[in-house]
């Protein structure tokens, strides 16, 4: 089943001269995005983002790239794997893919399903084993 996202994407940021401009109100206007900026002397507000930048750049470092390409190839690269791949414990270990499509619900139901089962054959063995 696919799903489709609902709520529309906005941009988080802080308070640089890039971020202000006219230019970029205006682009982002055309394209139906709403812009929050975070608190003037308050980093935490992009916590979240400048802990991606910090896992990429720790990544990016463990290689030399010779090329443009093969370093475009390798951000590209991280990008799936954190997006689709890699499981978020701040999201209950489901990858925000899952999360932005609507998928986590489902996943964490089957996984309590599996839980379950498998606690209840544990029972029964040790049961088994007792008698």
């Amino acid at each position: 089943m696919i799903r489709h996202v609902v709520h529309k994407p906005r941009l988080l940021s802080d308070n640089g001269s890039s971020y202000v401009s006219g230019d970029l109100a205006e682009w982002l206007k055309d394209k139906g995005m709403k812009h929050s900026r975070g608190a003037p002397y308050h980093p935490q507000t992009q916590g979240k983002i400048e802990r991606w930048h910090q896992t990429l750049k720790n990544r990016i470092l463990l290689e030399n790239y010779f090329l443009p390409g093969d370093l475009e190839a390798q951000i590209e690269a991280f990008v799936d794997h954190y997006n689709h791949q890699r499981y978020h414990e701040s999201i209950n270990n489901v990858t925000p893919a899952d999360v932005y499509f609507g998928r986590d619900k489902a996943i964490l139901k089957q996984r309590e399903r599996i839980k379950r089962k498998t606690l209840e054959a544990r029972r029964l063995h040790h049961r088994k084993q007792a008698a």
